[in-house]
């Protein structure tokens, strides 16, 4: 009887496989019926693996036991599914052997320690919108924007604490709002601006409280509520500071007033602080703003505006909040006008003095907003720009250019 001549397919498939002697440590191509030991120590190995006839396997084994450290992904080679999905896969137990068999075009490679690579969407944010502008002449700091947190258990404003992380879908559009700060003003007597609203999906922080000027011309009762308060106009009946938004930020300071006391303005609240009250010597400073790490390092937001000073001369206005608050004017006429809030801060502005003979001169505008978001590093941001930087198994995306669109989160 003749002999059956034995095909390379039919050994692979009943004798076993072929290990290739050669460590792999960077990425690769697998072949059918081979084997392969994979040294994740460096960093970890993508391995593709090929077109499949039922039946075929290609093994890799955890050749240093750091697949738990550096993972090791799985590719299909295009055409290809891997456990019936297009997604790559991944190997992340220390000493695996990951036997991958070919069933057929429906399910494709398939094998009982792998899992999806793709990385629950969870996203952490902080949210700040714009800070308010202060007053012009006699003018109250302006408030922070309100400032929202759910980062390494880092607090959000008005001492409130860390919000939970969004678990959000992939492919699917979320708005994305930096609110601008408030406009300065250059008409004595009137009051500040109110900051404009940031927004990230179901996330919206309030813009900053306006400070108060003049009553009766174009000021108002208080400081303006807003993410924090604006700072409170001296006149009788505008003393108070402005309310801030519970769990974003805190309330502006009140004025001083009136007979035989010089007229000082309050100063915005911050995210982190009261806006402290005018006094006999000066007008009140903004509060201080919180801190973050969300982007790799420590940086203060979100500081109140500081009030001008009203009456006297070489007095000083009320110093900015840290976190980018705008100091207030003082009352010289070369001093006059207040400091803007820093951009990208949510931080308020700095209210003019009251010196009569300074000419007009604008309010500090307020520091517009930001969005920054932390996510796995598995998936792209599409849609509206922002900078993006890695750290570790996170990226990071920063949104500072005031106005709206939409974003995407893709693996």
């Amino acid at each position: 009887m003749a002999l059956t001549k034995l095909t390379k397919n039919l050994i692979d498939g009943t004798f076993g496989t072929e290990w290739v002697s050669t460590i792999q440590t960077s990425n690769f191509t697998a072949e059918a019926a081979k084997g392969y030991f994979v040294n994740t120590t460096s960093g970890q190995v993508t391995v593709t693996l090929p077109a499949g006839v039922a039946g075929n396997e290609v093994i890799i084994q955890d050749y240093a036991g750091t697949f738990g450290t550096n993972k090791l992904i799985i590719n299909s080679d295009g055409s290809e599914k891997i456990q019936g999905s297009t997604n790559a896969f991944r190997c992340t137990t220390n000493f695996a052997t990951c036997t991958l068999v070919y069933q057929d075009t429906t399910k494709g490679w398939n094998a009982d320690n792998i899992e999806s690579n793709v990385d629950p969407l969870v996203v952490s944010y902080l949210v700040i919108a714009g800070g308010g502008s202060g007053g012009c002449q006699y003018g109250g700091g302006g408030g922070a924007g309100g400032y929202r947190s759910s980062y390494n258990n880092e607090t959000s404003g008005g001492g409130g604490a860390a919000e939970t992380p969004l678990t959000l879908v992939a492919a699917t559009n979320y708005t994305v709002t930096v609110g601008a700060g408030g406009a300065g003003v250059t008409t004595l007597n009137y009051k500040g601006n109110n900051g404009s609203d940031s927004v990230f999906s179901t996330i919206t922080s309030v813009g900053g409280g306006f400070g108060n000027a003049n009553v009766g011309v174009g000021g108002a009762s208080s400081g303006g509520d807003g993410g924090s308060g604006g700072g409170g106009h001296y006149a009788v009946g505008g003393t108070d500071g402005g309310t801030g938004t519970a769990n974003q930020g805190y309330n502006g300071g009140d004025a001083t007033c009136c007979a035989n006391t010089p007229y000082t303005a309050g100063g915005g609240g911050g995210a982190g602080a009261i806006g402290t009250n005018g006094n006999n010597s000066a007008s009140g400073s903004g509060g201080n703003g919180v801190a973050s790490t969300i982007t790799g390092s420590s940086v203060e937001r979100a500081g109140g505006g500081g009030g001008g000073y009203v009456s006297d001369t070489n007095k000083p206005g009320g110093a900015g909040g840290a976190g980018g608050g705008g100091a207030g004017g003082s009352a010289t006429g070369s001093n006059c006008a207040g400091i803007a809030g820093t951009v990208n801060t949510g931080s308020g502005g700095g209210g003019t003095c009251g010196n009569n003979a300074a000419p007009a001169r604008s309010s500090g505008s307020g520091g517009s907003g930001v969005v920054i978001l932390r996510y796995p590093k598995s998936y792209t941001i599409s849609g509206l720009s922002g900078t993006t930087t890695t750290i570790g198994n996170d990226k990071i995306t920063t949104f500072t250019n005031a106005g709206t669109g939409n974003i995407q989160f893709n693996s």
